[in-house]
């Protein structure tokens, strides 16, 4: 799903970059995740008092700064283009986002360690593979861009990537706490992950919606959401955020049902699995279909060490 979501806005028309996405992210991180949980959840507003202050802020500010790490990614593609961009983004994401739950619930059993790191390399080394197949497919177009504007935007892709993580740390912080409230208030417990995945978007919310904002009134472009078919744009920008949601629902669920672990082999397989999707996406609609053999050789290796890394990383729950 989280692969898929963007593909609707191959459907919009007449919006420019502003319309679309300001649309899609005030759907996404505030229209769609607050209609689902304050109707989903009994007592929804009972279950966050309950959860209590500390643990919801100690969700805010992680859920904040993955907020301005979602903007940063879109920064880093004006610098180095796509590909690279991509690759980088991802590859910090994957890397420090499944190692921080160690940090946060302690570290698992020698053997299942090594073999859940075993699993996060292999998949870094897919990701970079694939981001070398983009390079090689769009003729090192990135190369071409000035050294400092390269390296501006390989730090800026870092440190996004570095932000972006804050999305699972804060499921990690208060998952437990928010499964205890949801229990007690009568909801069924895979509600829990409704429930995170509200206040980590919300909180998300409180940067990428002012931004957007600010950019459209600055460059005076409210007028133009009213074009011709607006309504079609506005329910492919709603399927748009509701797909994304749901897809980190269903992150959530994984991560409580997989325990301890959760947020490492959960967070590991969604984010690769995304990229495996939409790369796959891309070559079922011809993307790749005049792409010299060397992108293609190296965008196949990439799919197949992604793949088996993630079996690496399930055998490594099996451990458990």
């Amino acid at each position: 799903m989280l692969g898929f979501y963007a593909m609707p806005e191959k459907f919009v028309k007449n919006y420019a970059f502003e319309n679309t996405w300001g649309l899609c992210f005030l759907f996404m991180l505030w229209i769609v995740p607050g209609a689902l949980a304050f109707t989903m959840i009994d007592g929804f507003a009972q279950v966050l008092s309950d959860v209590g202050a500390p643990v919801l802020m100690k969700m805010l500010i992680p859920s904040f700064l993955w907020g301005v790490g979602m903007l940063l990614w879109g920064k880093a593609i004006n610098h180095i283009g796509l590909s690279l961009g991509f690759s980088i983004f991802i590859g910090t994401i994957v890397f420090i986002g499944s190692v921080l739950p160690f940090f946060i619930h302690g570290l698992p059993a020698t053997n299942i360690l090594m073999t859940l790191l075993v699993g996060i390399a292999i998949i870094l080394v897919g990701i970079i593979m694939n981001g070398r197949a983009g390079i090689l497919r769009e003729g090192n177009s990135e190369e071409k861009t000035g050294g400092s504007s390269m390296v501006t935007g390989i730090i800026i892709a870092v440190v996004g990537g570095l932000l972006c993580t804050g999305f699972n740390v804060a499921n990690e912080f208060g998952k437990d706490a928010i499964a205890t409230a949801i229990q007690n208030n009568g909801n069924a417990s895979w509600l829990t992950s409704v429930a995170s995945m509200f206040i980590v978007y919300v909180s998300g919310g409180l940067f990428v919606i002012p931004y957007f904002v600010v950019q459209i009134s600055r460059k005076k472009m409210w007028g133009s959401f009213k074009v011709i078919g607006a309504g079609k744009n506005v329910s492919f920008t709603a399927l748009m955020a509701a797909l994304n949601f749901t897809a980190s629902v269903l992150f959530a669920y994984s991560a409580f049902v997989l325990g301890k672990a959760g947020g490492t082999i959960g967070y590991a397989i969604f984010n690769t699995m995304s990229v495996v999707v939409a790369v796959v996406g891309g070559i079922i609609t011809k993307e790749w279909l005049t792409a010299p053999s060397k992108a293609k050789s190296a965008l196949y290796i990439g799919l197949a060490a992604m793949i088996v890394g993630v079996v690496v990383i399930a055998y490594g729950n099996g451990l458990a």
